[in-house]
């Protein structure tokens, strides 16, 4: 959410950005804002003119009333009243204009970083960089399930039976794999200095709005019938709203936390749930890092938090890329966001499995978190977040390049010690 007086002082910026994300549908929007915060604060204004004069009028009563001038006194009574009675009128005047700012406020989009290449969609979006060299071997890679099922590893037709499309039972070498995967994440970003956490899997309506736009909440969220509750689709919701309403010593920052979840989402809208495999899906488990920092150093943990996750693919011998996010395809409350891409040698092409955004103030202007400065002036904090790793969708690629032309998939070194020292899969 942007700051209302930006809005007032830069209504030709704001549109422009709106342009540069493809969404026309809401430039009349910045107008309305404009016209009702006009009548908010001439509203305001009259209420608080009102409120003095009332005060004024107040003590004359009872200087009127020791001097025994009761008719005067009497007609001053009368005046309050109706100062009192306009008083609750503009009151609910005011209150009303709020919640329609409010709302006009909530779904126009953050200005986008002048870093990020003006495109429609995701087909549009820029390659940055690639780490590791792309093979694709000799002999053929099946698709990923029939890999697992060869390893005893998935049953898809159980999860069908008992939850429907978009699930799976993962069992055997492949789900220690799985729990190796996010254990071996777990310790990497503690090792890279980030504190762990194990978050609430559910957060109330408040701190949903307060971390994504209503857009996305509508295509992903799950909301718990009868209660104020919402499971998340990733522990990022969780862990910014555990800062809501706080004001944080400038001290103290930056906060650096990993944290661990299973997600859950609808995927409203997706292609391919139907499919038979692991890409798209309604649950999966997954391993975040989350920065809370000063406005000055988010572009710095940006470059920073997108690097961890290539580094951790590389670890596991992944070839990876990045990819810069277009302005059509950033979510409104995003500065600036890049996928990292893994490369899949069965399709020949890379695919994403993770992604990184700066999101500003945005969510820290919705959930008031802000920041104590030195100087005492307190400031709103700047948010980031990015995938460590979301398996089983990274397992697919951990599946087709440690593959080998016997069946078997090679452990990498650094995830030994976490499979009981194996060094391969075998049927």
């Amino acid at each position: 959410m942007l700051d209302l007086k930006f809005v007032r002082e830069n209504p030709e910026i704001v549109k422009q950005n709106i342009r540069n994300k493809f969404q026309d549908q809401k430039l009349p929007l910045v107008d309305e804002v404009i016209e009702l915060d006009l009548k908010s604060r001439a509203a305001k204004q009259e209420a608080d003119d009102l409120r003095n004069k009332r005060n004024t009028i107040s003590k004359q009563i009872g200087g009127l009333m020791a001097k025994g001038q009761r008719e005067e006194a009497e007609a001053l009574k009368k005046q309050v009243t109706e100062f009192s009675e306009r008083l609750a009128s503009l009151e609910v005047s005011e209150a009303e204009l709020t919640e329609e700012i409010r709302k006009r406020m909530m779904v126009i989009p953050n200005i986008i970083d002048p870093s990020v290449p003006i495109g429609k969609d995701d087909s549009e979006n820029v390659e940055n960089e690639r780490f590791g060299e792309p093979v694709v071997p000799d002999f053929e890679i099946p698709y990923h399930t029939d890999i697992m099922e060869r390893l005893h590893g998935i049953d898809l037709d159980a999860a069908r039976r008992v939850a429907g499309n978009g699930f799976y039972y993962l069992k055997g070498n492949i789900a220690r794999l799985h729990s190796a995967v996010l254990s071996y994440a777990r310790d990497f970003m503690i090792n890279r200095g980030f504190t762990y956490y194990v978050p609430p899997f559910m957060i109330r309506s408040d701190v949903v709005t307060g971390v994504m736009s209503f857009a996305e909440m509508e295509g992903m969220m799950y909301k718990i019938e009868g209660e104020d509750l919402y499971l998340i689709g990733t522990s990022e919701h969780s862990m910014i709203g555990s800062f809501i309403d706080q004001i944080i010593p400038e001290a103290e920052l930056p906060y650096t936390l990993t944290s661990y979840s299973p997600c859950f989402r609808k995927e409203k809208g997706a292609h391919g749930i139907e499919e038979r495999g692991v890409y798209r899906i309604h649950q999966f488990e997954k391993q975040e890092m989350i920065v809370v920092c000063k406005p000055e150093d988010s572009m710095m943990w940006y470059e920073k938090l997108w690097k961890n996750t290539v580094d951790f693919f590389r670890t596991l011998d992944i070839p990876v890329r990045t990819l810069e996010c277009c302005s059509g395809d950033l979510a409104d409350l995003k500065v600036k966001s890049c996928d990292v891409e893994a490369w899949s040698p069965r399709q020949k092409k890379y695919f994403e499995v993770g992604s990184c955004s700066n999101l500003g103030d945005a969510q820290a202007r919705r959930l008031k978190i802000r920041v104590a400065g030195e100087n005492g002036n307190k400031y709103f904090a700047h948010t980031l977040n990015n995938t460590v790793v979301a398996p089983p969708r990274m397992l697919i690629a951990f599946l087709e390049n440690n593959l080998q032309a016997d069946g078997s998939i090679r452990i990498p070194e650094a995830l030994r010690p976490y499979m009981g020292g194996m060094d391969k899969i075998t049927e």
